[in-house]
């Protein structure tokens, strides 16, 4: 089949990588210059299928609350918020019942256990080496913090994960320069869960469906489909259109205008994280994976020579302002954990990216109701835990054979309930 990807994110590259490693004719356009600079730019890395749920669940309204009024809050709201945001904050307080949570939860669950085992494949397969360690742990500063976190772990227990529960003592030993000086009762070791650089590995893969004759076209702004031919594409500022056997929209936050001509209503607003990323001053004050401050929930993550320190969540605001209060945040989780690991003096990066997230969670995957028309959006802040897997068996539902995994709630009719 001759297939069109919009979108070269993380998303849109696996499933190039999928579809043409099937024999398909993949064309892929991107309106940036290059693959996975938005949401795949510069995000923790993680990828931890247990920890891996919606955020829409019992108490939630009330932890978005509390975390207002705190100066390092992990959940804030910022002005304009506008309809886009009003909506999706209706349909999310909708989802917070238990009953959709413990649904939505096995189903994203589900998609990322398959996701990390098709990521494991792919690497070895193509023999890609980029940045990537191995283990993931969940760091406690109190009596407090380690209670909170109780129900999380029957979360992990339901969904298989492999994890212990340890002392400071012997989280230390996993990670020795945690700061001695920073109050630690414990924390909760994940050692089969990991932290790569998820836009080196895009560039891999790129290069890896390039090889196979898959085609890149960036600086390409694709037009809105058009509901009387909606496999043909053309460029925004105007061109011919082309016509494909299948169109598959893996373009985020855009895909919600793309679509919107073909009579499909995306309910998919953005939550802004941030990150930093600087050189190791000194490895040996430098984790050796990846640990997530539970109480501020911000990760800090080893990749390769440098450290990358990532958390906030912001609904409304702007793409183009960051916010000095999460910046802080980071670089005081930072500091509080693995102080002098990093050169703050030069070669900082500093980075805010839109997760294109939906209200209930899980993302939606597979065919759009529209002939030829084909989705793979709404990863959320997920989308490099989820995208190996989600390009597997979008490869599958176009290729006629029965995906590796059970796929109730994760198709387009989830969106008019």
């Amino acid at each position: 089949m001759k297939i069109a990807i919009v979108g070269a994110g993380i998303i849109g590259v696996t499933t190039a990588w999928e579809l043409v490693s099937d024999g398909h004719e993949v064309t892929v356009f991107e309106r940036r210059g290059a693959a996975a600079e938005e949401a795949s730019f510069a995000n923790a890395g993680v990828v931890a299928p247990g920890y891996v749920t919606p955020w829409a669940g019992p108490g939630m309204r009330g932890k978005v609350l509390r975390s207002l009024l705190s100066s390092h809050g992990a959940i804030k709201l910022r002005w304009p918020l506008g309809s886009r945001d009003l909506g999706w904050l209706s349909r999310w307080q909708k989802a917070c019942k238990l009953e959709t949570y413990l649904a939505n939860r096995a189903r994203m669950q589900r998609l990322a256990f398959y996701s990390r085992n098709r990521l494991h494949e792919v690497t070895e397969a193509r023999e890609l080496s980029y940045e990537r360690s191995d283990g993931y742990m969940v760091l406690l500063r109190s009596k407090r913090d380690k209670k909170l976190v109780q129900p999380g772990l029957d979360v992990l227990r339901a969904a298989g994960s492999v994890f212990k529960e340890i002392d400071a003592d012997e989280a230390r030993l996993i990670e020795p320069a945690l700061n001695p000086d920073t109050p630690l009762v414990g924390a909760i070791h994940l050692p089969e869960d990991e932290v790569a650089n998820c836009r080196q590995f895009a560039l891999l893969l790129k290069w890896e469906a390039e090889s196979f004759g898959a085609q890149f076209h960036f600086n390409c702004d694709i037009a809105p489909l058009s509901r009387a031919a909606p496999t043909s594409l053309s460029l925004a500022s105007g061109s011919d259109p082309v016509r494909y056997d299948a169109v598959v929209v893996c373009a985020g936050l855009a895909s919600a205008a793309l679509l919107r001509p073909l009579g499909l209503r995306i309910p998919m607003a953005p939550v802004y994280g941030h990150s930093v990323s600087a050189p190791i001053r000194e490895p040996l004050n430098a984790p050796r994976s990846a640990v997530m401050d539970e109480r501020y929930k911000v990760a800090i993550s080893r990749l390769g020579q440098r450290v990358r320190v990532a958390g906030s969540a912001e609904i409304g605001g702007s793409l183009d302002t960051m916010n000095p209060a999460a910046v802080q945040t980071l670089y005081k989780v930072l500091h509080d954990w693995f102080p002098g690991a990093a050169t703050l003096q030069s070669g900082i990066q500093q980075w805010k990216g839109a997760r294109p997230m939906l209200p209930d969670g899980p993302p939606v995957l597979g065919a759009s109701g529209i002939p030829g028309v084909w989705l793979n959006l709404g990863h959320g802040s997920s989308g490099w835990a989820l995208s190996c897997g989600s390009a597997r068996v979008l490869g599958d539902l176009i290729g006629g054979r029965e995906p590796g995994i059970d796929l109730e709630g994760l198709g387009v009719e989830r969106l008019s309930l």
